[in-house]
């Protein structure tokens, strides 16, 4: 049940709207949106509208146990997070740290700042790279994607000093490179210090860090992602099988990149679609190779088969007419600007609730595009995620006779 104690007030500009969105998923065949106006607060006045959202509580689907110390899995079709153990709290993150090698080796050669069939030379300091090896020859130059496959396949360490050296001058110039790229992608709380992941102090990420950046590798270079799932990679006469372990069970993963060190314990960061829904999976601290092939495959199955993926509106589909103050129209058509969908598992959709909020009347001009407010989803009692509301349409502000006619009438009772 909804209930809402208001009192009367004038409408007065710099109100704000807040409109409860009931949605029905697609797969019903019912309408995906109905609005309703539930509320009205208005700035500067001492009226006040209340509003008590009631439902029957659904029971929550409870996250399983893991042996991870760190355990973060978002669904990237929505991107809902699944699974949060210790998400935000730093580790070391090993051999996923090559994960980023990659990404600035990517970014290079989309703004060509080198190509695959460029050759980088073998020095010393990539050369003598103790631990995981590509087994490169000191004083050789070997091609750029030879060298991209050393790195995610074989999990070369001295595949990933050569890249660094190669496209920055040196390890310590590349890892300022790292940090940089990953205030910029919104990794909040990761330091690199180099580019293999060899262990150090000043070395760190997050799970959660680990899970945006697997998210921007796959969305913002998918014409390379077919490096991460590689099964196989020979190079000076050795053959070496990707370390991944979850490239050889059919669990619909296919990438990305498997960690490990005394200090970080054994790790994985596994990306894989399924039914249309793609999920990223960081796990770390896990105690064995063999819990690092069980964890994500118990974890990643839990969330393939406990949740299922609810469209809410579509790309451009009308959410409400938003008032225009001023303008050549009276309101604009309110939208958002992608597709929004949820994941939940089926016992909480009678808790769901989306709440739209909107500044108005908007000033004008409005263009298309612009942020008119926000669109919060809930269930289970406990915000799920927001998203803009965008104007729909151009409209521009009114001008001559008409905009005198719009100010008295906004200034007579």
């Amino acid at each position: 049940m909804e209930a809402a104690v208001t009192r009367p007030i004038r409408r007065l500009r710099g109100s704000t709207r807040v409109i409860v969105v009931n949605p029905r998923p697609r797969s019903e065949g019912r309408s995906a949106v109905h609005t309703r106006p539930l509320l009205r607060t208005l700035a500067g006045c001492l009226s006040l509208v209340a509003a008590v959202l009631l439902s029957a509580p659904a029971l929550a689907l409870s996250q399983p146990d893991t042996a991870a110390k760190q355990a973060y899995l978002v669904d990237l079709s929505s991107g809902e997070v699944l699974l949060d153990k210790n998400g935000t709290v730093r580790m070391a993150p090993s051999s996923m740290t090559k994960m980023m090698t990659a990404y600035l080796t990517y970014d290079a050669l989309i703004h060509g700042r080198t190509t695959l069939d460029t050759s980088f030379p073998v020095s010393q300091s990539a050369w003598k790279m103790g631990g995981s090896r590509m087994f490169l020859k000191l004083g050789s130059t070997v091609r750029v994607e030879d060298l991209l496959r050393g790195l995610l396949i074989d999990s070369g360490n001295d595949a990933a000093v050569a890249l660094a050296e190669g496209l920055a001058g040196s390890e310590s110039a590349f890892a300022s490179m790292m940090n940089a790229k990953a205030r910029e992608l919104g990794m909040a709380d990761s330091h690199f210090m180099n580019a293999s992941g060899w262990p150090d102090p000043g070395h760190y990420t997050t799970a959660r860090d680990l899970a945006t950046l697997a998210t921007h590798l796959i969305r913002d270079f998918p014409q390379f992602y077919h490096y991460e799932s590689e099964r196989n990679f020979t190079w000076n006469g050795i053959r070496q099988g990707n370390r991944n372990p979850l490239l050889y069970h059919p669990v619909s993963v296919d990438g990305i990149k498997t960690g490990h060190t005394e200090v970080g314990g054994y790790g994985l960061t596994a990306s894989g679609e399924r039914n249309g829904r793609r999920l990223v999976l960081v796990v770390n601290g896990l105690p064995s190779p063999q819990a690092r092939n069980d964890e994500p495959t118990r974890l990643l199955d839990w969330a393939w088969n406990s949740f299922k993926l609810y469209p809410l509106l579509r790309k451009g589909e009308l959410v409400e007419q938003a008032p225009v103050w001023m303008g050549e129209e009276d309101s604009v058509p309110v939208t958002v600007a992608d597709d929004v969908t949820v994941t939940m598992a089926p016992a909480d959709r009678n808790s769901l609730h989306v709440v739209a909020t909107l500044a108005e009347p908007l000033p004008s001009p409005v263009h298309r595009g612009d942020v008119v407010g926000r669109l919060r989803i809930d269930y289970d009692g406990a915000v799920r995620r927001q998203v803009d509301l965008v104007a729909g349409a151009d409209v521009p502000a009114s001008s001559g006779l008409t905009a005198l006619g719009q100010r008295l009438g906004h200034l007579l009772p």
